[in-house]
């Protein structure tokens, strides 16, 4: 493509004056367009790998859940919903280790980040999944804040991603510690 538009503006500028303006705007659009391309390509969210944070539970399965909801709960915060996926696979005659997904949230908080963009409320409210492995190893995961502030592209609410990924930390803190 680039020889194309080499050989283009040569014969640009030789068919008028105003060739050389053209081709140098043509030159100047190529060089932009290489340069999105470049930045699009190499953009990425620094150190937030896929964006999960994982931790292990010090507590079974079940006793996990429900002091995860019971810390929930305690602070006040709006619990949602309890999804027991391993429930919905078996019943669809699917074998799926313990898995269930808690979803909760602090409206006043949460949709702080709506506001800023709507296409948030794709991670919003929060989500926490606890589930178990081969090992039987406890394990609780959910989507990092700085991640979804990079997904979405929130620059305007740090603060409020600061006391969410605090909150969280301080729920997950309540299974991961003896």
């Amino acid at each position: 493509m680039m020889r194309w538009a080499i050989q283009r503006m040569d014969a640009t500028m030789n068919a008028r004056p105003s060739g050389y303006l053209i081709t140098a705007l043509l030159a100047l659009a190529l060089s932009l367009a290489a340069a999105l391309e470049l930045q699009a390509a190499t953009m990425s969210p620094p150190a937030l790998g896929d964006g999960v944070v994982r931790s292990k539970s010090v507590l079974p399965f079940g006793e996990t859940i429900a002091r995860l909801k019971k810390d929930i709960a305690d602070k006040g915060i709006v619990f949602f919903s309890e999804i027991d996926q391993a429930k919905l696979a078996s019943d669809a005659k699917i074998t799926l280790r313990p898995s269930t997904l808690l979803v909760f949230g602090n409206p006043a908080l949460g949709t702080q980040f709506l506001t800023s963009n709507p296409y948030s409320g794709l991670d919003w409210p929060v989500r926490l999944l606890v589930t178990e492995d081969e090992q039987g190893q406890v394990w609780i995961s959910y989507t990092d804040f700085d991640y979804i502030a990079y997904r979405h592209h929130i620059k305007d609410r740090q603060a409020a991603f600061k006391m969410a990924s605090e909150v969280i930390g301080s729920i997950t803190a309540s299974v991961t510690h003896k």
